[in-house]
């Protein structure tokens, strides 16, 4: 894992570090952040801004070296627009955005004024949007830049994400100055913790193929015991006798054998609450099987466990922060590899759940890895609800692009839930349709059930699949993160290829649905 970025919290009237940045607002509205600090240098700091046609449009900055009056050796003016219509996302874009301006500056320690003229949200929680932006922008993943290291440029393969951040980002502390430091320090716990399980997910994500396969990845949340979470590890052995051939018949043609890794957190003051479970696909490489992908951009198929990532940076965030719930998180955990011994199109074999799944294409191959967890975790559980998150179709893509993910939900109210948390943190979805006109392409006249739908609805038949393996009355979602866990596109927030794309979202699901009204 990187480095975590050492943020602290100090009174606005505190000594700066030697890189200062303030936020202005629209029309250069910075006069109460920069009176905290120096009253002379008001004057000083607007008559630069104007010389340089800076009037504080949102996102964009300038720069003042050795300014005068002020006890700095570098001013960096961040643009923050018309204030009153961020939201808290926004002000976490904005964090993020003033992280990456600082680090280019080849600063190591830095100092934020966290305020902003006719800003719309309490002061504490401004700061620690701020915060929380920064420590998602601060996130590298270099671990294998082993020439840089040697250059002493840069991260090498030490193994934990590096120390030092190459080229400009070498920053290694951040200040914020606000009215309320002690505030605003306790509005940022729960936001670290969540920013700590966006980076675990992320360098999942990020690590190559042949450094985590299912036994490695299963030794990772293993090793979660030591945040307080519950961890069972299910073998190869255990899953054949339990019946999950659906999940082995996709790990079938690997010389690695599968794993399923069952986490739980006990936070509810009730024995008896009812889990919230969480269900993630675990590809850790798929090349398609027999039904093999071209060649191009396999590489990418790392990341076909972002699902699985996402469940486990979640638990890591609900764990850090000790969510007021009760919550399991379940990841099958394959590889799909074409061999002499791997599954064949038309294969036919016997679910968990005893329904009969005919394998027309192997490269669709995440549904089943779902059909037989999610039927496990209903049966062992007995959940208040179940969401499953998996990077299932290259049609979400095509339907939606890379910047929503596809929402599949039996249940409207958990639907509108996790709309709402959508909107909150700016991890956006978009709900598609389960209907029986897509379940009628899935059925079989082999089987129970088939893998595939045919061409088109690729995304819904998918869903439609999986929705098979859900109990009656279950309220349960399908999450299809497949243009946003990987290769997602570039935010203030995050530069990396994987984004970690989930914990956000669902841990807002949980904290404003059913951690304050748990009978805890």
């Amino acid at each position: 894992m990187t480095a975590p970025l050492e943020i602290n919290f100090a009174r606005l009237d505190a000594a700066p570090a030697s890189a200062l940045a303030v936020l202005a607002a629209q029309e250069l509205a910075l006069s109460p952040a920069v009176q905290a600090l120096n009253t002379k240098a008001q004057g000083l700091v607007l008559k630069a801004a104007e010389a340089a046609s800076f009037k504080g449009k949102h996102k964009t900055s300038i720069e003042i070296l050795a300014p005068q009056k002020l006890d700095c050796q570098r001013l960096v003016l961040i643009g923050a627009g018309n204030a009153s219509e961020h939201s808290e996302s926004d002000w976490a874009a904005l964090g993020g955005y003033t992280l990456g301006q600082i680090a280019a500056r080849k600063a190591t320690e830095a100092s934020l004024v966290a305020e902003v003229a006719g800003a719309g949200v309490k002061p504490d929680v401004l700061a620690a949007n701020l915060a929380f932006g920064a420590a998602l922008r601060h996130y590298t993943f270099k671990k294998y830049k082993k020439k840089a290291e040697a250059n002493g440029n840069g991260e090498g393969a030490n193994g934990n994400g590096g120390d030092k951040k190459a080229g400009g980002d070498t920053l290694e502390k951040l200040v914020i100055h606000c009215a309320d430091p002690d505030k605003a320090r306790a509005a940022f716990e729960g936001k670290r913790a969540v920013a700590d399980g966006i980076h675990f997910a992320r360098d999942l994500v990020n690590e190559p193929a042949n450094v985590l396969g299912p036994v490695e990845f299963a030794d990772r949340v293993k090793e979660l015991e030591s945040i307080g979470l519950e961890v069972e590890i299910l073998d190869d052995a255990t899953l054949r006798e339990l019946g999950m051939n659906t999940l082995l018949s996709v790990a079938q043609g690997s010389a690695r054998p599968a794993r399923v890794a069952i986490m739980q957190w006990n936070g509810a003051k009730s024995k008896r609450a009812k889990p919230l479970a969480f269900i993630g696909k675990g590809v850790v490489f798929d090349t398609g099987g027999i039904s093999i992908k071209p060649s191009a951009g396999m590489e990418d198929m790392k990341g076909d466990m972002g699902g699985a990532a996402a469940v486990v940076g979640l638990m890591v965030a609900l764990a850090k922060r000790k969510a007021a719930v009760h919550a399991v998180g379940l990841i099958g955990i394959v590889e799909n590899m074409p061999s002499g011994t791997a599954t064949r199109p038309g294969d036919i074999v016997v679910s968990l759940s005893g329904q009969t799944v005919e394998n027309l294409n192997t490269d669709a191959e995440g549904r089943l890895v779902l059909a037989d967890v999610l039927w496990y975790a209903q049966e062992r559980f007995k959940p208040r609800f179940v969401i499953d998150l998996a990077t299932l179709t290259g049609a979400i893509m095509v339907a939606l692009g890379k910047d929503f993910a596809g929402l599949f939900a039996n249940d409207d109210k958990l639907a509108d839930q996790l709309i709402a948390a959508s909107k909150a943190t700016g991890e956006k979805v978009w709900r598609m349709p389960l209907d029986k006109s897509y379940d009628k392409l899935i059925d079989s006249r082999n089987a129970d059930v088939k893998n595939i739908g045919g061409r088109w609805g690729g995304a819904c038949t998918a869903a439609a699949f999986i929705g098979r393996f859900i109990k009656k009355d279950m309220p349960w979602a399908h999450l299809d993160i497949a243009g946003t866990a990987m290769d997602a596109p570039k935010s203030e927030i995050s530069t990396s290829w994987a984004s970690g794309w989930g914990v956000q979202l669902l841990d807002r699901l949980v904290a404003d649905n059913f951690e304050k009204t748990e009978k805890a």
